[in-house]
């Protein structure tokens, strides 16, 4: 597996990451052999570099996850986590919270120490906390080395700038904003976050199943046009012999100036299908015909959070 640097931190990451949200059943239910053999199969892989959260699964993503590196060597993986959000209306930034929730999260996870940790969808509250109050407190329990490095994540663009423009992190991530059908990403952040030396990591390659031949969640917010053209893309990938999800994955993946692609699957055949994809060239023809059937709709999400943080 190829691996590129996250920004000044020093680590590498593989290019194609493993989300362990799936490990929390935010998607369907999942067996137990299921999902600590998926984490097994991603190590495997190449996929070492694990994220999770304690919103995933409101605690089971970390609980399973915990149980499935067990007698796995420390320094053969890269973990990150997250604080904040703890269940869809409940969000905890204050300092107190921040201290409680990295020793949580260490104890579920079996570790002494994580070397990530994200502000976990920060476009939920008044973000002038995060730059006040929890990055503050993060920075200090990085000096009692419970943490390496410290960041935040979440959907809307302009986080990105209110953040790194009054503090420093380490490094950021962004969800469903580098896909085969929306590069805002790139196009409005990453420049900007490269300059100052943030580590940029990307996760959703696959849109919440969108660019997938999956079942679409309940909770899928992207507007009707958007599932229609991905309807579109998806036969047509069909018909050419393929998979979209083989496409959105290698696109993904592709951006030499994105550390890292998080992806997610409690399935262990997923898994390896992505590992063995990244392997192969892309298929440039279908690529530019998938993009074509995607222009229409193209960087078209929807609003998250506050108002006034999108």
């Amino acid at each position: 597996m190829q691996t590129r640097p996250l920004g000044k931190t020093g680590l590498e990451l593989p290019v194609l990451s493993f989300g362990a949200s799936s490990l929390g059943q935010e998607f369907r239910s999942v067996q137990l052999d299921e999902a600590l053999n998926s984490v097994r199969v991603a190590l495997d892989c190449g996929l070492n570099f694990i994220d999770t959260s304690p919103f995933y699964g409101r605690g089971m993503s970390e609980v399973l996850l915990g149980i499935a590196l067990r007698g796995v060597p420390r320094d053969s993986y890269t973990l990150c986590t997250k604080l904040g959000r703890y269940d869809l209306p409940h969000f905890d930034f204050s300092a107190k919270r921040v201290a409680e929730s990295v020793d949580v999260s260490l104890h579920r996870l079996g570790t002494d120490h994580l070397d990530i940790i994200l502000c976990h969808d920060i476009e939920f509250v008044p973000m002038q906390q995060i730059v006040d109050e929890t990055i503050p407190a993060l920075r200090k329990i990085q000096q009692q080395g419970k943490v390496r490095f410290i960041g935040f994540s979440g959907y809307p663009q302009k986080i990105f700038r209110f953040i790194c423009d009054q503090t420093d992190v380490d490094c950021v991530l962004s969800y469903n904003q580098y896909t085969l059908q929306n590069t805002r990403f790139v196009d409005e952040s990453v420049p900007y976050l490269k300059a100052k030396g943030v580590g940029v990591m990307n996760a959703g390659p696959f849109s919440a199943r969108l660019l997938t031949n999956a079942p679409l969640p309940v909770w899928l917010k992207e507007p009707e046009a958007v599932k229609a053209a991905a309807r579109q893309a998806a036969e047509l990938c069909a018909k050419r012999g393929s998979d979209i999800a083989k496409l959105a994955v290698q696109f993904s993946c592709a951006h030499p100036d994105i550390t890292t692609t998080v992806a997610g699957s409690a399935n262990p055949n997923n898994i390896r299908n992505w590992a063995k994809w990244l392997a192969e060239p892309i298929d440039e023809e279908l690529l530019r015909e998938v993009l074509a059937l995607f222009a229409p709709v193209k960087n078209i999400g929807h609003a998250e959070g506050l108002p006034e943080n999108n």
